[in-house]
């Protein structure tokens, strides 16, 4: 037997290992892609909010689960209102009108609230959002910016990169379940 560090999950001839609970998930998430495909395997990831496969070693968590739900109900109005809309106008200021709250007192309370900036917490959703449009379309990487609120590809780069250490591009060859897709920016 050799132990691989690194791996959450190992399928070994007829065996396959997990690395703990959660890594449970990926597993039974790669036994099902295995069997039926990647499409059921993406369908069921979406249901439980992970996501499909994930590489050992890259935490990879929602960022609406990480983040604390607010306990002023202006503000948790506001985090379940931006996922579903990121490529509007997400300033502090414009967040803290659909708060109706002014930009400073919103801004602390955020921060105090969900252990977050409004800016952090926006930008991880815009970085997740990019993420499940790499793995699922064949938009181009302008494309996608543009989708998740960013003028240009080579933002979300530059946010991407700092954030999962990888470029958009080569995200999508690792994770796409678009068969050939290539990315052109």
């Amino acid at each position: 037997m050799r132990v691989e560090p690194d791996r959450i999950y190992v399928h070994d001839r007829n065996r396959w290992t997990s690395a703990g609970v959660t890594a449970g998930i990926d597993l039974a998430l790669a036994m099902v892609e295995d069997d039926h495909g990647t499409e059921l395997a993406q369908f069921i990831a979406r249901g439980f909010v992970v996501f499909a496969r994930r590489p050992g070693g890259q935490a990879q968590f929602s960022a609406q689960l990480r983040a604390q739900p607010a306990r002023t109900p202006a503000i948790r109005a506001v985090q379940h209102w931006l996922p579903d809309h990121l490529d509007e106008d997400l300033s502090v200021a414009a967040l803290a009108r659909r708060a109706g709250m002014s930009e400073r007192n919103f801004a602390r309370a955020f921060r105090i609230e969900t252990d977050s900036t409004p800016a952090a917490f926006v930008e991880s959703l815009r970085v997740e959002a990019a993420r499940r449009l790499l793995e699922t379309t064949d938009l181009t990487v302008g494309a996608i910016a543009r989708t998740v609120g960013y003028k240009h590809g080579e933002t979300l780069h530059r946010v991407f990169s700092r954030h999962l250490a990888t470029t958009p591009e080569r995200y999508r060859q690792h994770f796409s379940i678009i068969a050939g897709v290539r990315s052109p920016r």
